[in-house]
């Protein structure tokens, strides 16, 4: 089911797309940590400040992906209430690692 979103609020998107950049930058200044052998320990702490910063974006979308296209889907039809069920149970196996 890779459609388009039902409906993004401008103000999550820009929210997330300065997210995603903030997040760009800490990769580039993991990368120079690497290149310059910092101390691991501030390396492995930049790390999780990264893993963090994805995890809020990706319950930014999550919410988003269940108060929009879920709900349209749900409301659809038979047909499509099924296949989010699936995606969103898949989603949950997936992304609960």
């Amino acid at each position: 089911m890779a459609t388009k979103t039902a409906r993004v609020d401008p103000d999550i998107k820009d929210r997330n797309l300065k997210r995603l950049r903030r997040i760009e930058g800490q990769v580039r200044g993991l990368q120079k940590m690497v290149e310059e052998d910092r101390y691991c320990a501030d390396i492995l702490t930049q790390i999780s400040s990264v893993h963090e910063a994805l995890r809020a974006v990706g319950r930014e979308l999550m919410r988003n992906h269940l108060k929009h296209c879920a709900t349209s889907a749900i409301k659809s039809s038979a047909d499509d209430a099924e296949a989010m069920y699936d995606e969103l149970v898949e989603m949950m196996f997936k992304h609960s690692r």
